[in-house]
């Protein structure tokens, strides 16, 4: 072999290899920027959740008892967060185009999930009702219909299943207030239903079964929540608002002053997949 085919078959293997490093600095790159539009798209999610909570319970006085009147003021600005959530999914959409989203899902799973929290709780206290999986998919595109990327049924799925949580901590806070009871024996029934429905996908869905974990326990506080205080009333014929401050008392001994329970879910980190947690 002459010095200059040599040459050129080296040439040649070193441009291949060059395409070889550029793809990989483009899907490094890609991955990077996906992860921290995920981290955005998560604590953005997680502003929606804690201004819901606030409004439903932390701001709303004890004369104000209008359940629908607080749901809709929620909603209301709720949206107006998930808007800015959509124009983020909106703005990155293009790095995922076609095969693009199954290679990078696990990069965009986290706040996707997250999102689907935020969205199904808003749903929940405008409707009372669970929001499927079009519905979810219609926020996730454009005004002609268009999709920005397909939702799983893996992430739908398991941002439902986060969704128990918030609800767990929505009924224990509503107890105090007047009507609260009924509205936590409504929410237990609730969670209870999504448990049951749930429990079929476990075998088929990665991480469904350790969320089923985490929906039994807040279906157990909410159970043992509502059992005190059913409890308690029955022992006491008193009129209501004494009442009602019986049982804030009751569930401030039993919870500390924690009524949503100190135990938080853990989720993996999107820049991690081998396995590291942070905690809420």
């Amino acid at each position: 072999m002459s010095k200059q085919t040599t040459l050129n078959t080296r040439s040649a293997i070193i441009q291949v290899f060059d395409g070889f490093r550029n793809e990989l600095d483009d899907h490094n790159d890609r991955r990077e920027r996906l992860i921290k539009s995920s981290r955005d798209v998560t604590n953005l999610s997680k502003k929606v959740i804690f201004l819901l909570h606030r409004i439903m319970t932390d701001d709303a006085s004890p004369e104000d008892q209008d359940d629908h009147a607080r749901a809709a003021r929620a909603v209301s600005k709720s949206r107006d967060k998930l808007k800015e959530i959509q124009n983020l999914f909106a703005g990155f959409s293009h790095e995922l185009q076609g095969e693009r989203f199954w290679r990078y899902q696990r990069a965009v799973s986290p706040g996707l999930q997250e999102y689907i929290e935020a969205l199904s709780f808003t749903y929940y206290l405008e409707t009372g009702r669970l929001i499927s999986y079009h519905e979810v998919q219609k926020t996730l595109s454009d005004a002609e219909g268009n999709n920005y990327f397909p939702l799983s049924v893996e992430d739908y799925l398991l941002g439902l299943s986060d969704l128990t949580g918030e609800l767990m901590r929505y009924a224990i806070s509503s107890i105090p207030r007047r009507g609260g009871r009924a509205k936590a024996n409504e929410v237990c029934a609730f969670v209870r239903n999504c448990k049951a429905d749930f429990e079929s996908f476990t075998p088929y869905i990665r991480d469904l079964r350790k969320k089923q974990n985490v929906t039994s326990q807040s279906l157990e506080k909410i159970e043992d929540a509502a059992y005190a205080v059913a409890v308690r009333s029955s022992e006491y014929d008193l009129p209501p608002e004494i009442l009602d401050d019986l049982v804030s008392r009751t569930m401030s001994s039993a919870f500390g002053g924690d009524h949503g329970g100190s135990t938080r879910r853990k989720r993996p980190r999107e820049d991690d997949q081998e396995g590291m947690e942070y905690n809420d």
